[in-house]
C-alpha cells in the first residue's frame, strides 16, 4: 500500500473508522477519501455507485454501520438488518466493479451462535442460532462477511472480512441509551464521580442541562447518584474489550500485508478473521476498572429485574485468535491503558465545550 495511495474510509466520524483514519494518518498516508453521511448516504445505491465511479479508490475500510448497544439494539431491530444489509451490499459491489485493489469490512463477533465452544472458532459462524437480542445485525454482518468471501474467489480480490470482539476507545457514542456497553458504563460512572465530587459546572455541561437539580432529577431516572450506580443485567456475562486504536492497527496491517489467498483455507468453512485481545472479563470487572481509573468511590450495583427479562446477552465471549496470530498481528493495549487513556480524551473534550 504505498503512502500516495487513494484509501476510501467508510464511517470515518465513528468509533472504528476515526481510529483507522488516525493509524492511516500516523504511518504518512495522506491521500484519504472521507465522506460524512450527509454527503454519501451509503444506503442510496445510485450515490455510492457514482461515488465510486468519480473517486475510484484504491483501498477502501468498510467501518460504516448502524451501531448501538443492547438498548437500541432491542428497539431498532429492522434499522440494524436493514441499513446494515443496503451499506455493506452497495460499498462491496461498488468496490468490486471499481477494481479497489483491496477492501477490509468490519463484522462482530455477534456473527457467531450464542451457544457455542470457546474460544470462539471462526468456523463456527452459521453453525447455530444467534443470541436473539443483536440477531438483526449478527445477521447482516454474516451477510457481509460471505460477501467479501464470494467476491474474492470468484472474481480473484482481496475482500478481508474481521470479527472484532467488543471494540471501545475515544470517538465512541456515549450516549447512555444508545452506546455500547463499555461507552454507557463509562458515561454513567463518571457522571456519578462529578455528583461525588461536586463537580456542578462539568456535569451540567456534560448533560447539556440548564441546572443542578435538573442533572440530578435526570441521573435519578437512570439510578445515578453521588453514593451508587446501578447498571443493567446483572454483571456476569464476560467479554473480550479491544481498544479502537488495536483494531486500527490490525485493519492497517491486513491491508498492507494480507492476501484473500492468506486467509483462505481450503478445508475452512469461513474466510472471516477474528480480531481480540484473549483476555476476557466480567461486566462487573469491566465497571471496577471503569471506576478506579475515574476514582468513584460509591457503590456500583445491578438491575437484576431487567437480567430476568432475558435482556442480558451471551454468557461468555472469548476469541480464537490463532489466524490473526499466525499472520502477525497482536493486541497491545491493556484495559486499564485504553480506559485511562479514553478517560483522559473525555475529560478534555467535556473541558473544551464548557
Amino acid at each position: 500500500m504505498l503512502k500516495n495511495a487513494k484509501i476510501y474510509v467508510a464511517g470515518h466520524r465513528g468509533l472504528v473508522g476515526s481510529a483507522i483514519v488516525r493509524e492511516l494518518q500516523r504511518q504518512g498516508y495522506q491521500n484519504l477519501i472521507l465522506k460524512t453521511h450527509a454527503e454519501l448516504d451509503l444506503t442510496n445505491q445510485k450515490a455510492v455507485a457514482e461515488f465510486f465511479a468519480q473517486e475510484k479508490p484504491e483501498y477502501v475500510f468498510l467501518a460504516a454501520a448502524f451501531v448501538g448497544g443492547m438498548l437500541a439494539q432491542l428497539k431498532f431491530r429492522s434499522n440494524f438488518l436493514y441499513e446494515n444489509l443496503m451499506m455493506q451490499n452497495n460499498v462491496i459491489h461498488q468496490a468490486y466493479l471499481n477494481g479497489v485493489k483491496k477492501l477490509i469490512f468490519l463484522g462482530s463477533l455477534c456473527v457467531y451462535p450464542e451457544h457455542t465452544s470457546l474460544p470462539i472458532q471462526e468456523d463456527s459462524m452459521l453453525n447455530g442460532y444467534l443470541q436473539p437480542n443483536n440477531e438483526p445485525y449478527g445477521i447482516a454482518k454474516i451477510a457481509g462477511s460471505k460477501m467479501c468471501e464470494l467476491y474474492s474467489k470468484s472474481y480473484d480480490l482481496d475482500f478481508i472480512p474481521i470479527m472484532p470482539c467488543s471494540v471501545y476507545g475515544i470517538e465512541d457514542n456515549f450516549d447512555i441509551e444508545t452506546s455500547h456497553v463499555q461507552a454507557a458504563i463509562f458515561r454513567k460512572i463518571y457522571l456519578a464521580t462529578c455528583l461525588q465530587n461536586r463537580e456542578d459546572s462539568t456535569l451540567i455541561s456534560d448533560l447539556k442541562m440548564q441546572s443542578k437539580s435538573e442533572a440530578i432529577e435526570y441521573l435519578k431516572s437512570l439510578n445515578i447518584t453521588a453514593d451508587e450506580v446501578q447498571l443493567l443485567g446483572d454483571g456476569t456475562p464476560q467479554r473480550e474489550f479491544l481498544y479502537s486504536d488495536d483494531l486500527a492497527r490490525s485493519c492497517v496491517y491486513l491491508a498492507q500485508n494480507i492476501r484473500f489467498a492468506q486467509i483462505d483455507n481450503a478445508s475452512a468453512k469461513n474466510a472471516n478473521i477474528n480480531v481480540g485481545t484473549g483476555e476476557m472479563v466480567s461486566i462487573k470487572e469491566l465497571a471496577e476498572v471503569i471506576a478506579r481509573v475515574v476514582g468513584f468511590k460509591g457503590k456500583i450495583s445491578f438491575q437484576s429485574d431487567f437480567n430476568q427479562a432475558g435482556n442480558n446477552g451471551t454468557a461468555k465471549k472469548l476469541a480464537s485468535l490463532e489466524k490473526i496470530h499466525a499472520l502477525g498481528w497482536r493486541a497491545e493495549i491493556s484495559l486499564k491503558d485504553g480506559i485511562q487513556m479514553m478517560y483522559e480524551w473525555y475529560v478534555k473534550q467535556n473541558t473544551a465545550r464548557r
